[in-house]
Formats: C-alpha cells, structure tokens, sequence
C-alpha cells in the first residue's frame, strides 16, 4: 500500500510539476512543528516495538 501511494504521488508530481513545490511546502510546514513530528515518529516506530517486545518474552 505504501508503495502504491509513493508511486501515486510520483506519478503527480511528473504530470502537474507545480505540485512538487505544494508538496515541499506541506512537507516543511509539518516538519517544523515538533510535535506533529514527534506524534509521526511514534506512529512509525510503534509497530516494530510490538515485534520486539514478543521476540524478548
């Protein structure tokens, strides 16, 4: 699924390229607010952490 959305927006930013600046702007608006930042590397990291914790027990 993943995949399928990166090459969906890819596929978007070749065809409409002014989409690609409306892309790094949301991008760095995100990125500079810490706790949307922090609230995504959560999301990111939570599913790894559950696989570890069942590989410790």
């Amino acid at each position: 699924m993943r995949w399928l959305l990166l090459g969906a927006l890819l596929g978007l930013l070749i065809a409409f390229p002014p989409l690609l600046a409306l892309v790094l702007t949301a991008a760095v608006a995100v990125l500079s607010k810490p706790v949307l930042m922090a609230f995504g590397l959560g999301l990111a990291v939570s599913p790894r952490l559950s696989r570890v914790w069942r590989r410790t027990r």
